[in-house]
């Protein structure tokens, strides 16, 4: 089904798989010489990196983008960022959505404060602002943004239009800061993989099908971490660019950097349906290209797919799960028990089992993954004429944008969903982050958007109440709608049905969305609401730092929805005081305390009053210190003293930068890991001026001890390889840090203390 090469692989004539060690074999085919670093520049990716790279140097990239977006969780803070490091105007088109406004219900008035203040923000500097309900974040940028070639950069982590010919990355906050500020993204060259699709998807296989069998077999192997996916193959013609986009957009949830696909005349005409027929051109690999890995999918071997929760690589399919529902359940109650935690009541999925089959709570087929025409058009055929039932299974559906909502009403497709007993919606990208339809407690839902993380369905574990997500494609999840609530494969309900061709009509975006780009107003005034607060101050780095461990966190992967929950904490997205009080709130409720009180001793020294004063453990920490060689004349006043939280592997998921700005804002210094589960979240601990250490050895501290890392800033010059610090605790030990590369300006933003101190700086 899906095969994952050993070693690199050449692909000749955009067809012919060589494995590396046949290079002869190559040159038989071409009679050329093969050189590998030449043939490395054989693929599309090279091509688009290299026309937006400002250096002379291809292996240390100077990033300039063509666009960038963000959504209304991310985007006040940006603006905010920027603006405190001196921004005058959006220097690239910076489209800003609303498909985040979580807080209709809730919150007062501080939804639609963040809404007015985008919208000032457009006008003042320059901006196009898409208000809320006409489209979410990603399905925008495919209809009216990407294009051929480009490079675009979101504040999301599901920044993907590589189906498009766009290579489009989800980043923090800062990294688009940079690029307002006209500076760039400094990346090493990734490693380019190619995933190469044979074959024709089956009747009843979606998109959310494949992306979920390549994201199973790829995802725990970290086959494409911080790689791009370079999408190639005669099994793309099979796909309309629409199901493309469906599939690319889950490659997030690979963990690669970024995707790029091969174009077609489908890519042509759906640039052309959508009136931008001149931002087409033809991607296509060299004659010969190196990748640095393949991935083979055979499309037709691929059948309906579920992913249980706890993660999008917890795939089964369908009728394998079907086949073995107890014993496969049973494992995710496992999982399920160590989220919980002390419970008298356990979540439980094996209660489900109803002679024989798994009766499902909830269905939704949402956002930029599940909300495209070709899905909820296939979902309403197979849900013609029948009915979800008036048992406690409930249908939802949100189409992703306002035009296609337009054509799914003219075709019909919203009637038969109706009629059926789906609710439908509008855009909206709740369902994703835990703002929308959580299901009751015990609850079991379904769903063909982007993630399935602990509790990233809206539910509270510490409140006793928790729910869980799988997700499926929109086929099946209509295939299980029709058949009361039991979860079914798709293929029961197949047939040769032909989805009739998409009709776009861009009359709602001519008439709400504001187009100011190279229009802005210096003169106007940003409108601020009573939440929208400025960032507190930031403390530069000292020569020496002394760390309290806050939150020492063993699980294999930590999760940005675990460091900052999303959901109604989203009510302080603009405050970030506020926001900083859910960090951890699901996962380590000590944590806030524990890193406020380190913070308070760090408040203490830079108001001039020695921590050894405000705290008084502090006085024997210091003489612990004194007694290291070296270290005799250390000065608590000249010793910068901050939180820092240690996880195995933190960062996969979301690319909002609060999981690190929160840490940071309560007083956070650095993270300590064995590894970062994705460069954005490394590169948002940065952006906020904390230090991203790894350890290779075991943890030997504990929350409440202290680690002592003395010249600290002298080791950011060097290689950073092997950093000395000390454990202070009964008694002291000697640990090894390190630091991997980072850029010369990454390490003036960490001296610096974050971001906009370096910008303010300059």
């Amino acid at each position: 089904m899906v095969t994952l090469y050993k070693g690199g692989a050449y692909l000749v004539n955009g067809t012919h798989i060589i494995a590396e060690n046949d290079a002869a074999q190559v040159m038989a085919m071409t009679g050329k010489e093969v050189n590998r670093e030449e043939a490395k520049k054989g693929t599309i990716a090279y091509s688009i990196l290299e026309a937006h790279n400002t250096a002379d140097d291809m292996e240390a990239l100077k990033i300039r983008f063509d666009a960038m977006t963000s959504h209304d969780i991310t985007f006040v803070g940006i603006v905010q960022t920027a603006k405190a490091s001196g921004m005058e105007r959006f220097p690239v088109p910076y489209v800003l959505t609303n498909c985040h406004n979580s807080l209709c219900a809730v919150g007062g008035t501080i939804n639609e404060d963040d809404h007015v203040f985008g919208l000032s923000a457009c006008k003042k500097y320059g901006g196009i602002f898409v208000p809320p309900h006409i489209a979410v974040i990603h399905q925008y940028m495919r209809e009216m943004m990407a294009g051929c070639g480009r490079m675009i950069l979101g504040s999301d982590s599901h920044t993907r239009y590589g189906a498009l010919g766009t290579m489009a990355i989800g980043e923090g906050g800062g990294e688009l800061v940079k690029q307002l500020l006209c500076d760039t993204y400094d990346v090493r060259y990734p490693g380019v993989v190619a995933v190469y699709l044979d074959g024709k998807p089956g009747p009843g296989v979606g998109p959310q099908d494949i992306a979920l069998a390549v994201i199973g077999a790829v995802f725990q192997c970290g086959y494409v971490k911080n790689k791009v996916m370079e999408f190639v193959g005669p099994g793309i013609s099979s796909m309309t660019t629409d199901y493309r986009n469906g599939i690319d957009v889950m490659t997030t949830e690979t963990t690669c950097l970024s995707s790029i696909w091969k174009t077609d005349e489908d890519t042509r005409e759906y640039l052309a349906l959508h009136g931008r027929a001149g931002d087409y051109k033809e991607l296509s690999p060299a004659d010969v290209a190196y990748y640095d890995g393949l991935v083979y999918v055979d499309l037709s071997t691929i059948k309906p797919m579920i992913a249980l929760p706890f993660h999008p690589s917890n795939v089964y399919e369908i009728d394998e799960l079907n086949a073995n529902l107890g014993d496969i359940l049973r494992s995710v109650e496992v999982e399920a028990a160590k989220i919980k935690g002390d419970s008298a009541e356990p979540f439980l999925l094996t209660d489900k089992i109803v002679n024989g089959g798994l009766k499902v709570t909830q269905g939704i087929i949402a956002g930029c993954a599940g909300g495209n025409y070709t899905n909820v058009m296939e979902a309403a055929h197979m849900l013609k004429g029948k009915s979800c039932g008036a048992e406690e299974f409930s249908l939802s559906v949100y189409p992703s944008s306002q035009p296609v909502y337009i054509d799914l009403v003219k075709k019909g497709a919203i009637a038969d969903l109706m009629a059926a007993g789906a609710v439908l919606k509008t855009a909206f990208c709740g369902p994703c982050f835990g703002a929308g339809d959580t299901p009751a407690n015990n609850g079991f839902s379904i769903r063909h958007t982007t993630r399935n993380f602990p509790n990233r369905e809206g539910s509270k574990p510490g409140a006793g109440q928790m729910s869980a997500v799988a997700l499926m494609d929109a086929r099946s999840i209509a295939a299980t709608a029709a058949n009361g609530g039991i979860l079914t494969s798709a293929e029961a309900f197949a047939d040769e049905y032909e989805v009739p061709a998409y009709e776009f009509d861009d009359a709602v975006y001519k008439n709400r969305v504001y187009q100011g780009y190279q229009a802005g107003d210096e003169q106007a005034e940003l409108v601020y609401g009573p939440n929208i607060k400025d960032w507190p101050e930031m403390s530069s780095l000292t020569d020496h730092i002394l760390l309290k461990v806050c939150s020492k966190i063993m699980d294999p992967v930590t999760t940005t929805d675990e460091l900052i929950p999303s959901g109604e904490t989203s009510s302080y997205r603009s405050n970030p005081l506020g926001l900083a009080e859910f960090t951890l709130s699901r996962r380590d409720p000590q944590y806030v305390g524990n890193s406020k009180a380190a913070d308070k001793l760090e408040k203490a020294r830079t108001a001039g009053i020695s921590p050894a004063e405000a705290e008084p453990e502090l006085k024997n920490i210091f003489d612990k210190i004194r007694a290291i060689p070296g270290n005799e004349e250390i000065e608590p006043l000249k010793t910068e003293i901050g939180s820092v939280i240690y996880a195995v592997k933190p960062g996969d998921g979301s690319a909002r930068e609060q999981a690190a700005s929160c840490q940071r804002v309560l007083g956070g210094l650095a993270n300590i890991c064995k590894e970062y589960a994705t460069k954005r979240y490394r590169s948002n601990v940065i952006n906020w001026g904390m230090i991203p250490f790894q350890m290779a050895q075991d943890a030997v501290f504990e929350v409440g001890d202290y680690i002592y890392v003395p010249k600290i800033r002298a080791a950011l010059d060097g290689d950073m390889k092997a950093i000395k610090a000390y454990v202070i605790g009964d008694q002291v030990k000697e640990i090894t840090l390190s630091i991997a590369d980072m850029t010369w300006e990454e390490k003036e933003i960490v001296k610096a203390g974050c971001l906009i101190n370096y910008n303010r700086n300059r």
